[in-house]
């Protein structure tokens, strides 16, 4: 896809291709919550977008390069959405953006968890988990998969969180 720019300025170039909000809410939840088919990307987010909105963006993403689209193998009308090399290589912005709302937003503990445990983990850890999604995105299906991987680490973080959070937890049934 060809676009159409007023300059060749790096930052200018980048928000061309993904700085819309819905781009990078559809990354979001591909690399971070792995949702990989139309309707878990439709319905598995807070943010709530629009059944045409995410069919627009998910061709944009496609035409742009940053995402392919397969048939799934295990179920004949449902397509597959996989992350390129292109889009795998955002883990340490969508961190480095994660860690700077912390800071500056008033986020919620149980949504900032994982910019928090991507914060301390640095580097080392978004390597490891852009290699993850590697395997999960790239890789043929015999390839050997990672074991414990930073998605269950992060996942981790936030169902404790939300344990931690849920009326009554921590209070002893005996008081």
């Amino acid at each position: 896809m060809s676009i159409d720019h007023r300059s060749g300025c790096p930052i200018n170039l980048s928000l061309e291709v993904f700085g819309d909000r819905w781009s990078l809410i559809i990354l979001r939840d591909m690399i971070f919550g792995g949702k990989r088919h139309f309707r878990d990307l439709l319905n598995g987010s807070l943010e709530r977008i629009a059944s045409n909105i995410l069919a627009d963006r998910l061709k944009r993403l496609m035409e742009l390069g940053m995402l392919t689209r397969a048939d799934d193998p295990t179920h004949k009308q449902k397509a597959i959405y996989s992350l390129t090399e292109m889009a795998i290589t955002l883990v340490p912005i969508l961190a480095h953006l994660g860690a700077w709302g912390r800071v500056w937003l008033p986020v919620s503990e149980e949504l900032s968890i994982r910019a928090e445990l991507l914060e301390k983990g640095g580097q080392p850890m978004w390597e490891k988990f852009m290699d993850e999604l590697r395997h999960e995105h790239l890789s043929t299906p015999s390839d050997t998969p990672p074991d414990a991987t930073v998605r269950a680490t992060l996942q981790a973080g936030y169902e404790a969180v939300v344990a931690r959070k849920a009326p009554g937890a921590g209070c002893d049934a005996g008081a």
